[in-house]
């Protein structure tokens, strides 16, 4: 099957491994509509497709992603509840997917591309990546149910660190916490990933499927609740003048000047 492409999204089948690839590393993949759509439609065909035996999330660049596009004049416009939802439907599409989702951390993921790696049942980092929630640096707060799977890989304590103070740790230090199942040198990251894929693409596809939905129903069971109150909260925070502040600060490349209002 030749490959599928998408505005920004790269879609490959090989040996029995959907490869999702985000493709726009001059923005750092930062998410746009079209990309999510891409992303949720092939995560839910990818359930009925017995050819597709494992999906893998990865970015080609710098990045893996940097979260909401906030480019632009106007970011405000483009994140709203909209987006909120968005990213919710994207966490509910890998997920929901009876088969095994491995994000392929190839570089830095800020915001909800943070969120989208988290909702992965393998996070196979490259040394030098890193993770950054980010969202309190321009006035919001963690969605795309950051505050479940957060929570539920590293405990309260160190997820409220994250989330509050939007620490960028790297690749090991996410290891070291529990956010991240592999990590590899730079120069062995794409075979280390590989060996990774092709043994679960190996697998019991059955077998797979009632582990992952027995642990996330063991782990995430609060996720559903976590979507409804970061919905209810960003959707007042979109409309604050500190958001407003954060993302045109953001887009400036300087500090942000909140004033609580």
């Amino acid at each position: 099957m030749p490959p599928t492409t998408y505005d920004g999204l790269l879609v490959d089948l090989r040996d029995g491994a959907l490869w999702l690839t985000l493709d726009q590393p001059e923005t750092f993949n930062a998410l746009t509509g079209e990309m999510v759509i891409g992303l949720v439609e092939e995560l839910r065909e990818a359930v009925s497709r017995d050819e597709v035996r494992v999906v893998v999330v990865t970015g080609t660049g710098a990045a893996f992603s940097a979260g909401a596009d906030l480019s632009g004049d106007a970011p405000q416009e483009k994140y709203d509840s909209r987006a909120v939802d968005a990213a919710n439907a994207l966490i509910r599409a890998v997920t929901d997917c009876d088969k095994p989702v491995v994000c392929g951390l190839n570089g830095v993921a800020a915001g909800v591309g943070m969120s989208a790696a988290l909702a992965c049942d393998l996070i196979v980092a490259r040394a030098s990546a890193a993770m950054t929630l980010g969202f309190t640096k321009i006035g919001l707060m963690p969605d795309g149910g950051a505050t479940a799977t957060v929570a539920a890989a590293i405990g309260r304590t160190r997820a409220m660190r994250l989330a509050l103070l939007s620490d960028l740790i790297t690749a090991q230090e996410a290891y070291d916490a529990g956010l991240v199942s592999h990590v590899f040198a730079d120069d062995d990251y794409e075979e280390g990933l590989a060996k990774i894929v092709r043994r679960l693409a190996s697998g019991p596809p059955l077998a797979q499927a009632a582990t992952k939905k027995a642990v996330n129903a063991a782990t995430l069971d609060r996720l559903p609740d976590a979507f409804q109150r970061e919905r209810a909260g960003q959707s007042v925070l979109l409309r604050s003048a500190d958001a407003a502040e954060g993302m045109k600060a953001f887009n400036e490349k300087r500090r942000a000047r909140f004033s609580g209002c």
